[in-house]
């Protein structure tokens, strides 16, 4: 025996004792949570002289918990890092199957953590890519406004460029054919506002203002948004899918071939058609959303014809009417834009037409949406 050093807890003990080339490590007394803080010190203070083979006896332990367990694994593993060997000895079946279990643990802890920092690293990843795939998008779209724009201009300066033919015709599958679905959707939109007011308002006794309601609502807001948004649905998708059909049919490659420029023949007819027919739209949703609430209103709550127009005219300005109207052309131009744009981007197979389809009505409706929001903000803050 060459030495003897002991470190000892309140309740649990631990001593080294060197035998030839071996530390025997002897633990002693109550290894539980009760006396954590001064086991885990004496631990730490052990002195195994630099040996490698480590002989840890439990025979004069007299209770060991998982915290006490805990405490040892994680000594043990230190020692096994600096290249020490640990055997134990005297150690009961349970108290060997309790450091097992901790080692178990201990695993199966890295393991999730492992696997945690993976997940963060991935989620990391994936946001760095989207954030750059979006950075592109944004860059190649901007690109395709000033391509639009530049036939534009071109298209101004020489009149004989622009297809009129082709304008009238997609005015008419925007508009006129538009007509009927567009008419019943406001006339049951102004339906459901005027029913909804109308119960809220009955609370105060105001029903009354349930025109107001419906005058400012429908002529400054829903009346453009729901337009757009169902001709980004209708004729948006209709367009993405045409343009894209022609790309993977390569006819948009024939008409470069031959001369044609696919802004000038396929691009520039869509936006002007639709910068026309969307107020004119507008217009006719607006009148319709205020013929189903007049319905509503003069059934629901006993008001004449000439109240509920007295009443409206109360309500509404020219400018709560112009401010609808002057959305539209905005919203007619991100709608062909963005459908354009996407139809020209299909390559090789329907699914890719189906894809940028699908592409065209989502990123137009939310672009909608955002310049809306916008809108009604700069409205306000100039007092409109």
């Amino acid at each position: 025996m060459n030495g003897d050093r002991t470190q000892r807890g309140d309740g649990g003990w631990a001593r080294s004792r060197f035998d030839g080339t071996a530390c025997v490590l002897t633990l002693g007394g109550r290894w539980t949570l009760a006396n954590a803080r001064t086991l885990e010190t004496a631990l730490g203070r052990l002195d195994t002289g630099g040996a490698r083979q480590l002989h840890l006896d439990f025979g004069d332990v007299a209770a060991i918990d998982s915290c006490g367990a805990w405490l040892l694994h994680r000594q043990i593993l230190r020692w096994q890092e600096g290249g020490g060997e640990v055997e134990l000895v005297r150690a009961s079946h349970a108290q060997s199957a309790l450091l097992e279990r901790m080692g178990i643990e201990n695993e199966v802890r890295q393991s999730l953590a492992r696997h945690s920092e993976g997940a963060v690293r991935e989620l990391v990843m994936r946001t760095g890519k989207a954030t750059v795939e979006l950075g592109r998008e944004a860059y190649a779209l901007l690109s395709f406004v000033g391509a639009v724009f530049s036939a534009w201009a071109r298209a101004f300066r020489r009149p004989g460029r622009i297809r009129f033919t082709s304008t009238v015709f997609h005015i008419e599958r925007i508009g006129i054919d538009a007509l009927p679905i567009m008419g019943l959707l406001a006339f049951l939109i102004g339906v459901v506002l005027a029913f909804q007011g109308a119960d809220q308002l009955r609370q105060y006794g105001a029903e009354v203002f349930t025109i107001n309601l419906l005058g400012v609502s429908i002529l400054r807001e829903i009346g453009v948004l729901i337009t757009a948004i169902m001709v980004a649905g209708r004729t948006g998708s209709a367009f993405a899918a045409e343009i894209g059909t022609m790309k993977v049919n390569q006819e948009v490659d024939a008409m470069r071939t031959i001369g044609l420029d696919p802004m000038e023949t396929l691009v520039m007819p869509r936006l002007m058609a639709l910068a026309v027919a969307l107020p004119l739209l507008v217009f006719y949703a607006n009148a319709m959303a205020m013929a189903g609430g007049a319905t509503m209103v003069i059934v629901g709550l006993d008001l004449s014809l000439a109240q509920f127009f007295e009443q409206l005219a109360g309500a509404v300005t020219f400018s709560t009417f112009a401010i609808g109207l002057i959305k539209a052309p905005v919203f007619a131009v991100l709608i062909g834009m963005v459908a354009c744009y996407e139809g020209l981007k299909v390559s090789g197979s329907a699914e890719s037409v189906g894809i940028h389809t699908t592409r065209s009505v989502v990123k137009s409706i939310f672009l909608v949406i955002v310049f809306d929001a916008g809108f009604s903000v700069f409205f306000s803050r100039i007092g409109l």
